[in-house]
């Protein structure tokens, strides 16, 4: 009878912490780094692993590729300066670079807030940060 009770008692622990954890949409994503000639892939997937920590907190969607907009695109004086123009009273130094990146993910497969059911949405995330700094996430969505 103990025998039988303690193997339940396995199973019945076995199956609850099965179910704990968190689901990390972000493991499987597809990253095009590009080819970027002003950013080392150390420097991109560090800006990535905001992007990651930031869609973590979309629940219940499933983000499946990040690519680099290339170098041309991202990081020039406009968009440098578009981002000065959005850095907050926390951010004291002008940034002198910007990254951007494109993605992919679906959305909740009931929807619910402002997402659509089940919808494939393409975002732009934009970051920036001073010559050799931390990356600030400073922009995303359409």
């Amino acid at each position: 009878m103990k025998k039988i009770i303690t193997v339940m008692l396995c199973i019945v622990l076995v199956l609850l912490f099965a179910g704990c954890g968190k689901n990390d949409d972000t493991s499987k994503v597809e990253i095009d780094y590009g080819a970027s000639s002003v950013y080392s892939k150390e420097e991109i997937d560090s800006a990535i692993e905001i992007i990651k920590k930031q869609f973590a907190s979309f629940e219940d969607c499933e983000l499946h590729s990040l690519s680099y907009m290339p170098d041309e695109e991202c990081n020039n004086a406009d968009n440098i300066e578009w981002m000065n123009d959005l850095r907050t009273d926390d951010n004291k130094e002008a940034f002198t670079q910007c990254i951007a990146f494109e993605s992919s993910f679906r959305s909740p497969e009931k929807g619910g807030g402002a997402w659509e059911a089940n919808e494939e949405y393409t975002w732009s995330w934009w970051l920036a940060r001073s010559e050799g700094g931390e990356w600030n996430l400073m922009t995303w969505g359409y």
